[in-house]
């Protein structure tokens, strides 16, 4: 079947198979290779990517599903060379150490902090509960996303 959607702003064609996954289509299709796959079972969070302004775990959403969506990936996030403030705050307060899980913490992230401009501690480790992260305490990601989120809301974005 062939699907149009936006990929990072711009548009795409594509002929997929009816059982083809969104992760394997972004990955091994349009080359775009920050989204992890971990798990293949929707527990891990490495492979959330944006659907029409909402996280999803790519590697159990088929790619047929997207025809007419607008999917954003850790790719898209950036504006030329300055990074998104989510991206920067996981820079800046060291909420990554592998790397394998930040994209889809990153992206999960910016969703909670859309919907939730004054978050708590508390509410971020709830939200991420669906992200795993095998190398950390999540100390320094609750304080990425909580700064994070304050930059956001600072400078609009």
């Amino acid at each position: 079947m062939q699907i149009n959607f936006k990929l990072n702003g711009k548009p795409v064609s594509l002929a997929v198979t009816p059982d083809e996954l969104l992760s394997d289509v972004v990955r091994e299709r349009l080359d775009l290779t920050g989204t992890h796959v971990g798990c293949d079972t929707s527990q891990c969070g490495a492979c959330v990517v944006h659907v029409d302004g909402l996280s999803v775990k790519s590697c159990t959403t088929l790619a047929i599903t997207l025809d007419g969506a607008s999917v954003t990936t850790i790719e898209g996030l950036a504006k030329g060379a300055a990074l998104h403030p989510m991206q920067k705050a996981f820079t800046e307060n060291h909420g990554l150490q592998c790397g394998f899980c930040t994209p889809g913490m990153i992206m999960s992230a910016i969703e909670f902090a859309e919907r939730n401009p004054k978050p708590t501690p508390e509410s971020v480790r709830r939200w991420l509960e669906g992200n795993i992260c095998r190398c950390t305490g999540y100390q320094n990601i609750v304080a990425s996303v909580m700064a994070g989120t304050a930059a956001m809301h600072a400078k609009g974005a």
